[in-house]
């Protein structure tokens, strides 16, 4: 069997301090496959500098001088976010097989070769997955747990304590060409596509350099995007819950009514006042779940780019 071309993608915004310590390790992994024969000698790193404002991309140009055609590197116009600069490796580059994996060293780079071998025994999709999430705080820790549990229940297709470490090979990648939705949720649309499909388990690091992209507020955003992405429960809910206060509002009315004709008189206004709030709060939490789907549908209509490139080296 040849050996195939591996492209390893990596995506960075402002990894300045974090790339001197991850390239050289990316690399040497790189060139160890290579020589057992694992991955072609065509085998390549992608970088892809999603809009970084500090010297992220003057590095992988000088990284580009001293390693030659095993360092490639595309700079997007902008910040287009995490998943989009992804898309943008996957997409835009040549291959059989591909890795992505963030440049801050957390998830180790030693861990490509057991997917690669995995991809040897015939699976097309090899997910790296945490084996614990003691390095994380508490708070992010449950609120994962958290999110892993609604996502199973909405009946999405999720790997747990899976983030964005993983390999596919060329026949996902020509899937996911054909997968054009602007609202991107990869953890989602991978497992979706299906094939055959294994796990490789690792311990997650801390950071080398650098500062986490995803604080809390990005994570609380990224998980909302994920389960409006790909489930429609939540609008069902709000019809179920719509039915049930109609329910109960006509039992309320009944109940009025039976106590007018009985000539008891219904003090205090909390009895009204009460039920206005419940109704006018659900209704207006309701609204914005559908503003929600309706904002989503407004970006697929319009069919921007995903991602622009600025320039290629």
């Amino acid at each position: 069997m040849t050996a195939p071309t591996l492209a390893i993608i990596v995506p960075c915004y402002n990894e300045e301090s974090a790339l001197p310590h991850s390239a050289p390790k990316i690399l040497e992994v790189l060139k160890d496959m290579v020589s057992d024969g694992l991955i072609s000698p065509e085998s390549y790193i992608q970088f892809i500098d999603d809009g970084s404002t500090d010297g992220t991309w003057e590095f992988l140009k000088s990284l580009r001088g001293t390693n030659g055609e095993r360092v490639r590197a595309i700079k997007l116009s902008r910040n287009f976010g995490h998943q989009n600069a992804l898309l943008c490796g996957l997409l835009e580059c040549d291959y059989d097989i591909a890795v992505t994996i963030d440049a801050d060293l957390q998830d180790p780079p030693d861990v490509i070769q057991s997917m690669v071998e995995k991809y040897h025994e015939g699976y097309q999709v090899v997910f790296g997955v945490r084996k614990d999430r003691s390095v994380d705080s508490p708070l992010k820790r449950y609120s994962a747990e958290l999110f892993y549990w609604i996502m199973e229940k909405l009946g999405t297709r999720v790997v747990r304590n899976h983030a964005d470490f993983r390999l596919i090979s060329r026949k996902v990648r020509d899937v996911l060409v054909k997968m054009e939705e602007v609202n991107l949720f990869l953890r989602g649309m991978v497992p979706y596509i299906g094939f055959p499909s294994t796990v490789v388990e690792y311990e997650r690091a801390k950071r080398v350099a650098g500062k986490t992209k995803y604080p809390f507020r990005r994570m609380l955003s990224f998980a909302w995007e994920g389960i409006t992405s790909f489930s429609v429960v939540p609008l069902r809910v709000i019809t179920v819950i719509g039915f049930l206060i109609f329910i109960a509002s006509l039992i309320m009315s009944l109940w009025a009514v039976a106590v007018k004709i009985s000539g008891r008189s219904i003090t205090g206004w909390l009895s009204v006042v009460l039920p206005m709030y419940i109704i006018g709060g659900l209704n207006l939490f309701f609204i914005g779940i559908l503003g929600e789907y309706i904002g989503k549908i407004y970006m697929e209509t319009k069919r921007r780019p995903r991602y622009i490139v600025e320039e290629r080296i």
